[in-house]
């Protein structure tokens, strides 16, 4: 961003005004335009599994092994991690839009490139180029949506969007269904063309998305005030031409000091320091979904090839099966992560997929009931499967605070897929290329063993997260700083020295209480802020012991903390609480003693 924008310590009801929102077309064109991101990933890794068998051919002009599948599988997955790291420190730092247009570029390059491999070299080249882009995608485009779209519909909205994955499996093993035929196609040309209709589709994808605007929620911390203003405005306009009534005015305001750029420093204090425990929560869920899926998904073709003998032209039937069970898991069961709860909901569909994989298992070694059984059981485990991992993306999108969030999906999807989505496919690859059904079962087992921990880590550090605001899960870091300035900036106000020597006697100076606040009754001025300090702790105790438990930024609402001065309601807060009026029940919710 350019050094000449200005910034400095700003109230703003941006956030307040995005929830509060209605669905309208706007959010439409947000589903589309970004959440179409999903559909691209679940085409590119769906094409390699459908046409794994098809490579394998002498005659496919490339010649690759089932070796080599898992190999180009771990290169694409290798590169999303890299990509994800690299494009999700720019998109904190330049902001959504201009890095959600250009991963896509990357992506779409990357596909026209692989459509003309020639050698094995090149094409996991390719494939870890491919990976880059769809990497940086993640994060750019799941903090963008998060702060697009309005809290109360936030999960069961990332959950389809992430759902929408397989509808993009779907669609590749459609197309190989079709670019396999060699009645139509030659060996050698078929699968290239299904990799140049996955960038075509990427350049469809390109010219929708720009007109997506940039997150306000971005902007306004970046010192782009004005700009934020004028989008967020632009929308509530919209909306109410289309919904033909007026909005309601949210009395709900947050204060920030705008900063240019976040250090990195500042970042990784944040995750590791300030919620070491949500970052265990991410890491263990991230872990979990890579592995499963990344093991099973790059290597499903070769997997009913090798055991069942399912020729190379049946394959994608079975992907396409596949996929429709891991569309519906998101789809049917995301609006319970609104309403049942986050941590029910995630550890359930954790712990449940990984019960699943037992019967799964069993039919895989005895061969009962063929390929058609097993893929049955394929699709229960991964209806289960999917809506979890959806969640995960969700979850690490929402438990972080807003300028770190593009970085902390970015570090979540590298270390979880890096650990889980490498070696996935690279064991799963050897072991099936081992023609042995108990190795292969052997993979299963870690499998489910490693989505369990996922399930476990989210019973235990899983955050409530439901239709609350971004800002209230995860305070931002600017309205940290604002709020420690204006406690500092009263701290700096000149104080009369304290008495050097003598007994302890009630005279001017700064006393033991939290903040400001001085003991000495002797001048008028002490004791009446002793008394607005008392008044503000009675405010704070009677909201509470009114509403029940709360927010800290409802709290503030409620009690008009606004009006009270700079840094005057965290003071009061921490008094409060620790003079045992009130209750902290969580880092940003309160409640009565």
């Amino acid at each position: 961003m350019s050094r000449s924008v200005p910034t400095a310590t700003i109230e703003t009801r941006i956030p307040a005004r995005m929830d509060r929102l209605p669905w309208s077309r706007f959010h439409w064109r947000v589903l589309v335009g970004l959440g179409t991101v999903w559909i691209l990933d679940g085409l590119e890794v769906t094409i390699v599994g459908s046409v794994a068998a098809r490579l394998t051919d002498p005659d496919s002009g490339i010649a690759l092994t089932a070796g080599d599948i898992g190999i180009a599988a771990a290169c694409y997955v290798a590169g999303a991690c890299l990509g994800a790291l690299l494009f999700g420190q720019l998109t904190d730092r330049f902001g959504r839009k201009k890095l959600f247009i250009a991963t896509l570029a990357v992506y779409v390059g990357a596909t026209v490139a692989t459509a003309f491999a020639f050698a094995p070299w090149y094409f996991f080249l390719a494939r870890f180029v491919t990976g880059m882009g769809i990497g940086g995608e993640y994060a750019a485009i799941n903090s963008a949506i998060d702060e697009l779209i309005p809290a109360r519909v936030r999960g069961r909205v990332d959950l389809v969007i992430n759902g929408t994955y397989w509808a993009g499996a779907a669609i590749g093993a459609a197309l190989a269904i079709l670019f396999l035929d060699r009645g139509l196609f030659p060996a050698d040309l078929g699968w290239r063309l299904a990799f140049g209709m996955g960038a075509l589709l990427g350049l469809v994808i390109l010219l929708v998305r720009r007109n997506v605007p940039e997150s306000p929620r971005w902007l306004f911390i970046h010192g782009r005030q004005e700009e934020a203003e004028r989008i967020v405005a632009g929308i509530e306009e919209n909306v109410r031409q289309e919904a033909g009534t007026s909005l309601a005015e949210p009395d709900t305001s947050i204060t920030v000091r705008q900063r240019r750029s976040i250090p990195f420093r500042t970042i990784a204090r944040t995750a590791f320091k300030v919620y070491p425990k949500r970052t265990v929560l991410g890491i263990a869920l991230f872990v979990g979904q890579a592995f499963i899926y990344n093991g099973i998904t790059f290597n499903l073709g070769t997997l009913f090839g090798t055991y069942y003998g399912v020729a190379s032209g049946l394959v994608p039937v079975f992907v396409i099966c596949y996929a429709i069970g891991n569309f519906l898991g998101p789809v049917t069961l995301g609006r319970l992560f609104d309403t049942v709860g986050r941590r029910p909901m995630i550890s359930g569909a954790y712990l449940g997929s990984a019960l699943m994989v037992v019967p799964l298992t069993w039919f895989f070694l005895t061969g009962t009931g063929g390929p058609w059984a097993l893929l049955a059981f394929v699709m229960l485990t991964f209806f289960l499967a999917s809506a979890g991992a959806s969640a995960a993306y969700l979850t690490v999108s929402e438990i972080f605070p807003m300028e770190t969030r593009a970085l902390a999906i970015a570090f979540f999807y590298a270390v979880g897929t890096g650990l889980g989505g490498i070696v996935g496919p690279l064991l799963f690859g050897q072991l099936i290329g081992s023609g042995e059904r108990p190795l292969v079962a052997i993979g299963f087992g870690v499998s489910a063993a490693v989505m369990a921990l996922g399930g476990v880590a989210e019973l235990v550090f899983g955050v409530r997260a439901e239709r609350a605001s971004l800002e209230d899960i995860a305070k931002p870091l600017t309205a940290e700083e604002a709020e420690e300035s204006g406690t500092r900036d009263e701290q700096r106000q000149p104080q009369p020295l304290r008495q050097a020597a003598g007994p302890r006697r009630f005279r001017l100076g700064p006393g033991s209480l939290p903040g400001s606040w001085g003991l000495g009754l002797e001048d008028g001025r002490e004791l009446a802020a002793v008394e607005a300090r008392e008044r503000e702790i009675e405010a704070l105790a009677g909201a509470l012991e009114e509403h029940g438990r709360t927010s800290r930024t409802e709290l503030a609402r409620v009690v008009g903390a606004r009006h009270w001065g700079p840094g005057r309601f965290a003071t009061a807060l921490r008094a409060a609480v620790k003079e045992g009026r009130i209750a902290r029940v969580s880092r940003s919710t309160y409640g009565p003693p």
